[in-house]
């Protein structure tokens, strides 16, 4: 009986294309996640059923697009990248506002933020780009990508959402990179340095002075003094610091951490659920949970450099990467390293989008690393 389980295991993962310890390290972290959620909402039943449906879903689409041969996203980036601006350029004339921002489109019974599909679509039409012919890449695609995703990251910025047009434009970013790409716009290497510095200044000059918003500037400001606006914007920093701080070791236990269940901590089942975590269970919660994130984050890579074609090497590569900055940011905002600018913990916050498109980067990890071999890359 048992091996007849066994062998019927055995040959679902094997249809459904599925990597098994890469499926073992997001269940696990993603219990976690559920068992954080049910302490930060105070024993209640209701987000922590609610999430398990976001991930059933997101979980379904991750096994869809593992299903789907690299070539095939290959094929159709230029069309993904066509509809996404489209529906970027929608949102900005016709989207839903909320909180001061207007990111969603209203279909009726469907309410989704466009911005969150590009976090996919802009690693897959970059690498698409870019493997084309032999790396590193030449000057032509090279400038087309970075085209690409300057036009991207501005639609997004005008939003406004500039947390999410960075991290997009990292996506996009990390493939150049990825491919061996060099900005020489000089032959001698010390006066190339200057010049892409200076341009990296004036850069900085004219975001600073001409495109953040004053409430972005003020979340810049603030990371270096959160002192200065205890109970304005330096309130979101303060708290989490001291609901870090206060879990000392083992943390204070589930459900008695002060700043969580007083309600002192904002936003505490999305972006700020780590302070939650570290304040409850402590250092040795913090050191488990970065463990398997430092797991999932090494077997997403190790699977990326195992194919055998430039476009999956670059893809799974840039996606791993990804991830790994969406947790670093996470991490670093609610620390007081880096500002507060609205990115989840992945797999563990509250909510279903990111969870989707999470699960979505995943799916084309373990699609990319099933699908080896001549019949997949030369159809």
């Amino acid at each position: 009986m048992i091996a007849y389980l066994y062998k019927k295991i055995k040959l679902f993962y094997r249809y459904f294309k599925i990597d098994t310890p890469l499926l073992f390290l997001i269940i696990s972290i993603s219990a976690l996640g559920l068992l954080i959620l049910y302490s930060s909402s105070g024993g209640s039943l209701s987000p922590v059923y609610r999430q398990l449906t976001h991930l059933a879903l997101a979980t379904g689409v991750m096994l869809v697009v593992a299903q789907i041969p690299p070539l095939y996203m290959k094929r159709a980036a230029p069309i993904l990248m066509v509809i996404g601006i489209f529906l970027l350029l929608m949102v900005l004339f016709f989207g839903s506002s909320g909180g001061g921002a207007q990111r969603w489109l209203n279909l009726g019974l469907v309410k989704f933020q466009p911005s969150e599909m590009m976090k996919v679509i802009v690693p897959i039409a970059i690498a698409s780009i870019l493997s084309e012919r032999t790396l590193p890449p030449r000057a032509t695609p090279t400038l087309i990508s970075l085209g690409a995703i300057a036009i991207v990251v501005l639609l997004i910025a005008k939003q406004p959402d500039l947390g999410t047009s960075l991290l997009i434009g990292a996506s996009g970013v990390y493939v150049l990179f990825f491919s061996g790409v060099s900005i020489r716009l000089l032959k001698n290497p010390w006066l190339n340095f200057g010049l892409l510095l200076g341009l990296a200044s004036g850069g900085l000059h004219i975001a600073w002075n001409y495109l953040l918003m004053a409430y972005q500037k003020k979340r810049i400001l603030t990371l270096f003094n959160p002192e200065s606006d205890p109970l304005g914007s330096g309130y979101h920093i303060l708290q989490s610091k001291i609901a870090i701080g206060s879990g000392g070791f083992t943390g204070k236990g589930l459900q008695q951490g002060s700043q969580s269940q007083l309600d002192f901590l904002p936003e505490d089942s999305t972006d700020f659920i780590f302070s939650v975590l570290a304040e409850e269970l402590g250092f040795l919660g913090v050191l488990l949970l970065l463990l398997i994130y430092g797991l999932i984050i090494y077997r997403c890579f190790s699977l990326s450099l195992r194919c055998e074609d430039n476009f999956s090497k670059l893809l799974g590569a840039s996606l791993s990467m990804i991830f790994f900055t969406y947790v670093f940011v996470n991490i670093g905002m609610v620390s007081g390293l880096l500002p507060v600018v609205g990115v989840p913990l992945p797999l563990v916050s509250y909510g279903g989008s990111s969870l989707m498109t999470l699960m979505a980067s995943f799916g084309i990890i373990m699609s990319i690393h099933k699908h080896k071999g001549p019949r997949y890359l030369q159809r």
